[in-house]
C-alpha cells in the first residue's frame, strides 16, 4: 500500500491532470478518472472516507439524485435506455464522493490554474482556426471553432473560465502589475472568443456571470452595481452584435424563430419550446413520480405523433427541468434541487470568500443554462460541474 505522503502526492498530480485534461479531451481525463477511482477503491483507510461522505449533506443530496434514477428503473418499459441515463449519472454517486474525500485545500489553485491552462490552448487554437493561420479539425471551423467540443458545451464552460479570471483580478488587489495585465488581457480575448462561436446558451450565461461579478465586486453598493450593468452588458451586446456576424445572424434567428413561432418549429429555438410543450402533456399525467428513467425516448415518440407528428423525434427535450419532471416526476426535481440547495446553503455561510463567490456562481450559472439544455448529461458540462464542486462545498476544517 502507498505511504500516505505518496498516495496524497499521486492524487494530487492526478487532479492536476484531471483540471487540464477535462476540457481538451474525452479519453484522456477518462483515463485519469479510472486511475483514481482504482486507487481510491484499493487504497484502504474506508472509514475515513466513508465518514467524510455521510457528514457531508451535499455529497448525501448527490448520491439520493442518483439513486432515485435507479430506482426509476422499476416503473420503466425501456431498460435499456433507462440503463443508459444511469450510466450517464454516475459521476452524481462515485466520481464526485471519490474526489471530495481526496482534494486538497492547499491545492486548489493548482486545479483551478490548470483548467484555465487549457481553456487558454482551446481558445489559442480557437482563435487559430477561426483567422484560418491552421485548418479546421475536430469540431472547429472558421465559422464556428470550438475545437475539442461542440458549441453548446464550449460557451458554458468558457463563461465559467472567465468568471474564474475576473474572480482573480477583482479580489487579489496586490497582484503584481504584469500578472493583472495578463489576466485582463486573458479575460478580453476569452470574452471575444466567446461571440466568434456559435453556443447561445454560453453566451447567455456570459451575461448572467457579468451580472454577478459586478454584484460580488460591489458587494453591499447594489446601485452602483445596477447602474455598472445597466451600461455594461448593453455596450458588450451591442459591440458583439455589430462585430460577429455568427452572433448577429444567431440573435436575430433567435428573436425570429420566436416571433414566428407557430411557422417555424421545426428551428433550433422552436423544437426546444415544442420539446417542452409536448413533454408537459406527459408531465401532468404523470406528475409525482414520472415515467421511469428510461421511457423519455418512446412516450415523448407517442405524444409528438399526435401533436407534431412532421417534426422529429427527441431522446432528452434540451432542457434538464423537463427531463427530470418527465423521467422522474416532482420527487426527482425537489431530489435534484436539493443538491443545488446544499451548494448555495453552504457557500452563502463560509467564510472563505473564494467558496462563498465562486461555490455561490456555479449553481446559479448552471440553474440558468439548464432550461436550454440538458447540461448534467453531457460529459464536458458535467465533469466541469462535478470536479470544481468536490472542493468548493467541502468544510476542509471539519474534514
Amino acid at each position: 500500500m502507498l505511504g500516505s505522503f505518496n498516495l496524497d502526492k499521486t492524487y494530487n498530480l492526478l487532479l492536476v491532470a484531471l483540471a487540464f485534461l477535462m476540457p481538451l479531451t474525452v479519453f484522456g481525463a477518462n483515463l485519469i478518472i479510472v486511475i483514481i477511482c482504482l486507487i481510491w477503491l484499493f487504497s484502504g483507510n474506508y472509514k475515513y472516507k466513508i465518514n467524510q461522505i455521510i457528514n457531508s449533506k451535499f455529497l448525501l443530496a448527490s448520491i439520493l439524485f442518483f439513486s432515485i434514477h435507479v430506482v426509476g428503473l422499476l416503473w420503466t418499459d425501456d431498460i435499456s435506455w433507462g440503463l443508459h441515463i444511469v450510466h450517464k449519472m454516475w459521476y452524481f454517486l462515485l466520481l464526485l464522493p471519490v474526489l471530495f474525500t481526496i482534494v486538497k485545500s492547499n491545492n486548489i489553485k493548482l486545479y483551478v490554474s490548470a483548467f484555465l491552462i487549457a481553456i487558454t490552448i482551446s481558445e489559442i487554437l480557437s482563435y487559430l482556426v477561426w483567422f484560418e493561420v491552421i485548418g479546421a479539425f475536430k469540431n472547429a471551423t472558421p465559422y464556428n471553432p470550438t475545437p475539442f467540443m461542440s458549441h453548446v458545451s464550449y460557451n458554458p464552460i468558457l463563461a465559467f473560465a472567465i468568471y474564474l479570471v475576473g474572480y482573480e483580478l477583482l479580489n487579489t488587489p496586490k497582484m503584481h502589475i504584469f500578472k493583472r495585465c495578463m489576466f485582463g488581457f486573458f479575460m478580453m480575448t476569452m470574452s471575444i472568443n466567446m461571440f466568434i462561436t456559435g453556443g447561445r446558451a454560453g453566451q447567455v450565461m456570459f451575461f448572467a456571470m457579468l451580472s454577478i461579478l459586478i454584484f460580488q465586486w460591489f458587494n453591499t453598493q447594489k446601485l452602483k452595481a445596477i447602474l455598472l450593468i445597466l451600461i455594461v452588458i448593453p455596450s458588450i451586446f451591442f459591440t458583439a452584435y455589430q462585430s460577429s456576424p455568427l452572433f448577429h445572424e444567431r440573435v436575430d434567428a433567435t428573436i425570429y424563430n420566436l416571433v414566428n413561432f407557430a411557422d417555424n418549429k421545426g428551428s433550433s429555438v422552436g423544437l426546444r419550446l415544442v420539446f417542452a410543450i409536448n413533454s408537459w402533456e406527459v408531465i401532468v399525467k404523470n406528475p409525482i413520480f414520472g415515467i421511469g428513467t428510461g421511457d423519455f425516448p418512446s412516450e415523448y415518440k407517442k405524444i409528438n405523433q399526435v401533436n407534431t407528428p412532421n417534426l422529429p423525434n427527441a431522446t432528452n427535450p434540451h432542457n434538464m427541468y423537463v427531463l427530470i419532471l418527465m423521467q422522474l416526476g416532482l420527487v426527482g426535481l425537489i431530489s435534484f434541487f436539493s443538491v443545488i440547495y446544499y451548494q448555495i446553503k453552504f457557500s452563502l455561510k463560509s467564510n472563505d470568500v473564494f467558496v462563498r463567490k465562486v461555490g455561490l456562481t456555479l449553481p446559479l450559472l448552471f440553474l440558468l443554462i439548464m432550461w436550454s439544455d440538458s447540461y448534467l448529461l453531457g460529459h464536458f458540462t458535467t465533469l466541469v460541474f462535478v470536479f470544481f464542486s468536490s472542493f468548493l462545498y467541502k468544510d476542509f476544517e471539519k474534514s
